[in-house]
């Protein structure tokens, strides 16, 4: 997989999950989650993420045999149909599962805190990983959303994750970093983290950004009453984060559409090109 490209990668969220923030429970069954995936494949993303664990604000984890048994028959099928696929996971033996039955990706969230054995299994895979800012799982996450400067600090504890992982084994430049937009984040921090992406992306790493359908942009788009906007009311935001990340230098974007992501960059791609 190359991670260096001139076109931004474009990473479709699959949950086959039933309690994710977004989309839970839609793809849960196997014919209904291929489907989707092939889908979203036909509209241009570059990847599917295919993941068996919520990781939404409060939730609560499951065993590591629930979540194989969820994301495993699907990378499975769709491996069968040629498609490209990260894992979503924080554990290492369902990560190992889901690269030999044909994920080429490891996508942690937990940016390999949660499962000191996950930087062995991607050193073992030589594959890319995708180390995303976090510090707890989502039952806790709110209570350390604590900054003094966010920029400085998810930037030092992004290193931190690099340098671990570097030393483990794995092949620096098959990292990615992710500020983990929303993750022990408020909304001012997420915000801000945004207008910094190209202080993230000197760090030296290719950076993933998944502000998709997120609570800052419902926070952002409340009606009168104070009511944030449904999550799946917030895809025109969605798509304007889409464009600012890859304007600043982003690697890809995590999405839950594609379509209008998709037009959407590739409307920023004619405009520079014509500059």
């Amino acid at each position: 997989m190359v991670l260096r490209r001139s076109t931004p990668v474009v990473m479709g969220v699959l949950n086959a999950t039933p309690d994710s923030f977004s989309d839970g429970g839609r793809y849960a069954d196997l014919d209904a989650a291929v489907a989707h995936a092939l889908q979203m494949t036909a509209e241009g993303a570059d990847l599917i993420d295919v993941g068996g664990e919520s990781t939404r604000p409060g939730a609560e984890r499951i065993d590591a045999e629930t979540e194989a048994a969820r994301v495993l028959p699907v990378i499975r099928a769709l491996r069968a149909e040629g498609v490209a696929m990260s894992v979503d996971t924080t554990r290492a033996a369902v990560a190992a599962a889901a690269l030999e039955a044909g994920a080429e990706l490891v996508n942690d969230v937990s940016g390999g805190l949660a499962d000191p054995d996950m930087a062995r299994v991607v050193a073992d895979a030589g594959c890319p990983w995708v180390l995303m800012h976090w510090r707890g799982h989502s039952r806790r996450m709110a209570d350390l959303a604590v900054y003094d400067d966010v920029v400085k600090e998810v930037s030092a504890e992004l290193l931190l994750r690099v340098d671990a992982a570097v030393a483990a084994g794995v092949a620096p430049e098959r990292i990615i970093l992710d500020p983990g937009l929303g993750f022990a984040k408020k909304p001012e921090h997420t915000w801000r983290l945004a207008a910094h992406l190209p202080d993230l992306i000197a760090l030296g790493h290719p950076v993933l950004v998944g502000s998709s359908r997120k609570s800052h942009l419902g926070r952002l788009l409340a009606d009168a009453e104070g009511r944030d906007r449904p999550t799946e009311d917030r895809e025109a935001a969605t798509i304007a984060t889409t464009v600012l990340a890859v304007a600043a230098g982003a690697w890809g974007v995590r999405v839950h559409e594609v379509r209008g992501n998709v037009d959407a960059i590739r409307v920023w791609q004619a405009t520079r090109a014509a500059a």
